[in-house]
Parts: C-alpha cells; sequence; structure tokens
C-alpha cells in the first residue's frame, strides 16, 4: 500500500509506503505496527522483516537522509484488500490522505513515478518476485 506525493521544486510525482518514525525506545516492528494503526486505522499481522534501505535524497529543495527498516505484514481485516484505496491520515503534521495498491509491475514502467525509498522495488521484487502489491 502506497501514497503519491508530489515535490513542487522538482515537479515531479512519486510514491511512498506508508509508514513513519520510530518513537524513542520503540522496536522498529512495534512502530510499524502502531503506524498501520495510526495512518489507516487498522490491524496487522504476519510482520515479516525484508530488509534495511539508506536512502539520501532532496524533497521540497531540502536534503534528507534517512535509514528505512521495511516490514512486510497482513491487514488482519480482508476486506482491505478488496478496496482500491484507503482513507489515511498522518497525525504528525494532521493530514489526510489516500493510500493505494499498485503493482511490481506498474513501477517498473517506464512511465511510472519513482517509488522511495530507493532500492525498495529492487527488494520487494527480491522477496515476492512479481506477486507483491506494493
Amino acid at each position: 500500500m502506497v501514497y503519491e506525493r508530489y515535490d513542487p521544486t522538482k515537479g515531479k510525482r512519486f510514491y511512498r509506503p506508508i509508514g513513519g518514525g520510530i518513537d524513542f525506545g520503540e522496536l522498529s516492528r512495534e512502530a510499524m505496527v502502531r503506524e498501520v494503526r495510526e495512518e489507516l486505522s487498522a490491524d496487522v499481522t504476519d510482520v515479516r522483516f525484508l530488509g534495511v534501505l539508506e536512502n539520501v535524497f532532496t524533497y521540497v529543495g531540502r536534503r534528507g537522509h534517512e535509514i528505512v527498516l521495511m516490514y512486510d505484514a497482513r491487514f488482519e481485516d480482508e476486506s482491505f484488500y478488496e478496496q482500491p484505496s484507503l482513507e489515511a491520515y498522518e497525525k504528525s503534521n494532521d493530514r489526510h490522505f489516500e493510500a493505494t495498491w499498485k503493482s511490481l509491475a506498474y513501477f517498473r514502467s517506464a512511465d511510472s513515478p519513482p517509488l522511495y525509498p530507493n532500492g525498495l522495488l529492487e527488494l520487494l521484487s527480491k522477496n515476492y518476485g512479481d506477486a507483491a502489491p506494493a
């Protein structure tokens, strides 16, 4: 499940998976479960660590550097998979957004906006081939 963002400085769209930061004293797995609950009001199960990605980037003219711990999980409520999109909410900046399903094939297309963080498409492909939605 990903959401679309736009960098007005570059004039380009891109996608990122749902998620967020780790609070002090919180384990990364706990943070992922909490972030999904906060953003989508959903519980997940079968949490599985996929890997670590390091990403140096520029967004809205500002440089950033992140270390991303990637997890996969399943929604406990299977009906989420039948919905083309879900209303999401980011509490830290009081922002509503739409999270959608996109296939890995979509991001492999030459005219697709990129999927960030860098290396995520390759990590998902290594773990799932073409079978996993982003």
